[in-house]
């Protein structure tokens, strides 16, 4: 099947609908003097201080109190969250309307390996430049790892949007980024599709 032959489809959000690159994030901390923060964090490979927040498990006080604590470095909330963010771009209008499109007859739901600071700065980048609070008009369901408790790669969340959501894993494709993400889908049944963002693929060429 052609992805739009797919009656379900689960999208990843960062570096899927959103433009992400990790390495700004990376200078940003490395100019707060920071060393080695790719060594603890990339798009493939993180340490645990990074999945716990993102399965929720640590509060965002406590996520950059971890930053000082790992890094050894006196850094202000500020200087932490501004830095954190500096991966999160732009979100292209078409995409969004390709969403819209989808959505006419097909069943459309979003998985991200996210945390509060991203999804806060993310909703009010949305606001400012889209005029929207959130991306719930575009989905059936919005699954971001920090609110239910887990992340991809992980099989039970994967399972969790297609049991929520009534999807067959025949008859749903999966989008993301990663492909650490892709084999955790594979796992539970999912058609996938390895999306090459680092190469300027989009969701625009697929459909």
């Amino acid at each position: 099947m052609k992805p739009k032959d797919f009656p379900n489809i689960i999208f990843d959000l960062g570096g899927v609908i959103l433009n992400i690159d990790y390495s700004k994030t990376i200078a940003a901390f490395s100019s707060l003097g920071v060393e080695d923060f790719e060594n603890s964090y990339s798009q493939l490979v993180q340490a645990d201080l990074f999945d716990d927040y993102e399965r929720g498990e640590i509060s965002s006080a406590d996520f950059r109190k971890g930053i000082r604590t790992v890094f050894k470095m006196e850094i202000s909330d500020t200087e932490i969250d501004d830095a954190w963010n500096m991966m999160l771009l732009d979100l292209p209008p078409q995409r969004l309307d390709l969403l819209h499109r989808l959505g006419n007859d097909k069943k459309l739901a979003l998985l991200s390996n996210t945390n509060e600071i991203h999804i806060q700065q993310f909703e009010k980048s949305l606001k400012n430049n889209l005029g929207i609070s959130d991306l719930s008009r575009y989905f059936q369901k919005l699954y971001y790892s920090y609110r239910v408790g887990m992340r991809k790669p992980e099989n039970r969340i994967f399972q969790l949007v297609l049991d929520e959501m009534g999807f067959n894993p025949s008859e749903t494709l999966f989008i993301d980024d990663s492909p650490q993400h892709i084999e955790g889908a594979k796992n539970v049944g999912l058609n996938t599709y390895h999306l090459r963002a680092d190469q300027g693929e989009t969701i625009l060429d697929l459909f």
